[in-house]
């Protein structure tokens, strides 16, 4: 599937394998990537089949940040959301942030694989992913500073709960360019690999495997357990446990184990 010649999405054996494919332009972000990655995850959240996702960049970066022409044109007449950034227009995000939040709203995991450059708004839609993986030589910033903004794709939502707050201040006062190496020592990174979407596709097929009931219900957890409190978190756990129990895939899963065989899942309704 490609959509808007910007985002591509081939579904294999239940992952879904998305690729930003402006590679001449190291994948900055116009009006139609914003739309284009918005639409991929629309498309993503209703596609039968879908069992985890796998985010990249073609050619030589993950995403460079917003395209310099659409910087110019950001306070023009007809460029949608550039002037009412309030409106919320996809729940509770607007357009730019949608960019970065679809990848936390999705049902299934999502793992970002990151080389190159994830600058700006390119960081925070690697932010939106469950996990991240990356070159050690792969360079990030929060370069919103440098053209005198604040991050708006959700960063100050998303990096306040994987790195210190202190650690976060400074990248975002200061807009430094950072490493692969040193973004998995801040908690942005998961892990640091040679080459990251080939290992992000592994861990994603290996998540494929996997009760698909079970999963979604550890992300609505996982998503959940930053926003609630303990008790509230706890009650959520004894919902989603008692749904699973005695369901087919999970007896399905208890059943392939046993019997020591590969799982055969159905995909959730």
């Amino acid at each position: 599937m490609n959509i808007r010649d910007r985002v591509t999405i081939d579904l294999k054996d239940g992952v879904a394998d998305v690729r930003l494919i402006r590679a001449d332009k190291m994948n900055a972000l116009d009006s139609d990537m914003f739309e284009g990655i918005i639409e991929a995850g629309q498309a993503l959240a209703t596609m039968k089949g879908v069992r985890a996702v796998v985010l990249s960049g073609e050619g030589k970066a993950f995403c460079a940040g917003l395209d310099m022409a659409s910087f110019a044109a950001m306070n023009k007449e007809g460029v949608p959301g550039a002037r009412n950034l309030t409106a919320r227009t996809h729940g509770i995000a607007n357009r730019p942030q949608q960019c970065a939040w679809v990848w936390r709203t999705l049902p299934v995991p999502v793992i970002a694989a990151v080389h190159g450059v994830a600058f700006g708004g390119g960081f925070q839609i690697a932010l939106g992913a469950d996990m991240r993986y990356a070159a050690a030589d792969a360079r990030f910033s929060v370069m919103e500073i440098k053209w005198g903004l604040v991050p708006d794709l959700a960063g100050t939502q998303l990096m306040r709960h994987l790195a210190r707050e202190d650690v976060v201040r400074e990248l975002t006062y200061t807009g430094r360019i950072f490493n692969g190496t040193e973004a998995q020592q801040y908690g942005f990174v998961t892990k640091v690999v040679a080459d990251p979407r080939a290992a992000a596709l592994d861990v994603a097929a290996e998540i494929a495997g996997k009760s698909p009931d079970a999963i979604r219900a550890n992300k609505r957890l996982l998503n959940d357990a930053v926003a609630v409190d303990a008790a509230t978190g706890l009650m959520a756990e004894s919902v989603e446990q008692g749904k699973l129990i005695g369901s087919p895939n999970q007896i399905e899963a208890v059943m392939s184990n046993l019997q020591k065989r590969a799982a055969s899942y159905k995909d959730p309704a």
